[in-house]
This record gives C-alpha cells, structure tokens and sequence, in this order.
C-alpha cells in the first residue's frame, strides 16, 4: 500500500528514526542514494508563497537522480476550478511522487486519497511536518545523535494555533521529546491535536505541556522554537497579534531561563525585533541556518523512504 506523509504521526517513532538518521546521513554524502534516477519525475505544486520549500525540494529531486516539475496552482487547471481529485489522477500517471503546500489539510488528504504515488504535505494551514522533520535533524546533528532527542525538553513559544506548534505537538512527541506550547489566551493549539500528541507521548516517554505562560514554557527548556507571528493569511491582524505575543518573544532573558547551552529554532522568515531578537536569531545558540539546510536534506530522506515503500 502506497504510503504518504500529511502530517507528523504519519509515520511512527521507529520509522522517524529512520528518516532523521538517513537525514544525518546525507548531510555527510548528499548522493548516498537515488530513487530517482531516470530521472523520474516529482510533482511539487504550490499555492502559497515559498523560498526554502522551493529551493529544497526542487534540489533535493535533482539530487536524488529525479526531475523537479514545479507548479504553480494558480498558473495550473487547479487555479481555475479542476477538481483535486482529477488533477491528482493525472499525476499520478506521470509523476513518482507528490508534493505540495497548499491551504487546507482536506485538500492534500483528497489528492492522497485518489493518487497511486506519495503525497508529501510541504506546508498547511494545520500541519508544517517536514518542517518538523528538519528541526529534529538539526537538534540531532546539533546534539551528536537522533537517539539524542528523546527526553528533551522543546518549548515553542508564540501563535500556539498554527501549523508549526501543531506539528511540534505530533512530531516532537513522536520522538519522545517533552513538548512545551507557551501562548497567549486565545492561541492554543486545537485540541484534537493535543489530545493526539498525549497518545503518542505516553507510548514515546515524551508528555505534552500547553501553558499561556512564556516562562513555564521556557524554563529549563533544551530546544527553544517560535515563529513568525503573523502567518500568510493572519495580515489584517498584524497589529492586533504584535500586541499579544510581545511577552512571548525569544530574547536574552528567554535564553537565561532555558537550560544552559539551550538550542534555538525558527523554520523562517524571520521578523529580527518581533519573535525574535537579533541578538539570538545570529547568536551562538541558534541553529537556525542548520535547520534551514536540513529542510534539503530531511525531505531527500522522506522521499526516499517514500519511494522504498
């Protein structure tokens, strides 16, 4: 049966292990392996604005011996009104896999639910999983090993309703980590994935924490994440979400209250003043260029492990 990855407990704890560690793997030898070669075609379709998820993903294609189509919906039949499901039958047909970052998670669970080949999530309204995928390789890397994550404590700290604190949630609990969401009231995570992210965390030895409080959230944490507070969409309440997250960004006296030495994350673009300071965006701590590079080198590893399967 095809597999696809449309959101973080997509795959199980063993399985992501697997991923993270070819992710390490082809940091060191980026052509290890080459599902692709032919080169067989990937899909990758956007509808949403991209620099990182472009740029990785058509490199990682060409890299794994493949040819990047890159789409964009609006230039396609899609952005004129043809059918998910139809659009996804034609694909199937000429592609070895999907990828696309798009606005609704129905939308990408309808084009996995009609396509014979994987259907990769590069980005939601509700989920960020490769995202994830590459913040846990670079804390590996970081750390010295994937078997290095479980245990940590990971504070995110910000918009808790978006897609990166949801993908946290799954994806840092998947690896055993303790998830820590810090957001004001009114920006918690949506329930339903809480209460998964406490399933997953009671088999992993991970638990889940969500508090409105930037130092309970903070406090002795390993990992430190945020992200831009204003997401695409969320520009009318620019103004409104500044004034709310201000306690909620990482800075100097975030650092003092995390563990000493204490990682920074923060999948970008980034607002240098707003969620995050200068000072620790470019500082010693941040791992945030790591984890920018990681997102090549995750996403080759998950399509191979798709691709295997």
């Amino acid at each position: 049966m095809v597999r696809h990855f449309l959101r973080d407990d997509d795959v199980t704890p063993e399985e992501q292990r697997e991923i993270l560690e070819l992710a390490l793997q082809l940091r060191v030898d980026r052509y290890k392996v080459q599902p692709f070669v032919g080169p067989k075609a990937v899909a990758v379709i956007f509808d949403k604005p991209s620099t990182r998820t472009r740029l990785s993903f058509s490199v990682g294609v060409a890299e794994l011996g493949g040819y990047p189509v890159v789409i964009d919906a609006q230039t396609s039949q899609l952005g004129r009104g043809e059918s998910v499901a139809d659009t996804a039958r034609v694909l199937e047909r000429q592609v070895s896999a999907i990828v696309w970052r798009t606005f609704g998670q129905d939308c990408i669970e309808e084009m996995a639910a009609h396509s014979s080949v994987p259907v990769v999530n590069a980005l939601t309204d509700e989920f960020h999983p490769c995202q994830i995928l590459a913040d846990l390789a670079a804390v590996a890397d970081a750390r010295g090993s994937v078997g290095a994550l479980a245990g940590l404590d990971l504070a995110y700290v910000g918009d808790g309703a978006n897609n990166m604190a949801h993908s946290y949630l799954l994806g840092g609990a998947t690896a055993g980590m303790h998830v820590r969401i810090g957001s004001p009231e009114g920006y918690a995570p949506d329930a339903a994935v809480v209460a998964r992210a406490e399933e997953i965390a009671a088999g992993t030895g991970g638990s889940v924490l969500i508090s409105h409080s930037h130092d309970e959230a903070v406090t002795g944490a390993d990992v430190v994440a945020t992200d831009t507070w204003v997401s695409m969409g969320d520009e009318a309440e620019g103004d409104e979400r500044s004034h709310a997250f201000t306690a909620f960004q990482i800075n100097a006296r975030t650092l003092e209250l995390a563990a000493p030495g204490a990682h920074v994350l923060h999948c970008l673009p980034a607002y240098r003043g707003k969620e995050i300071t200068a000072s620790v965006l470019d500082g010693d701590q941040s791992l945030v260029w790591l984890e920018a590079e990681y997102r090549l080198h995750a996403q080759k590893a998950l399509l191979t492990w798709l691709a295997e399967r």
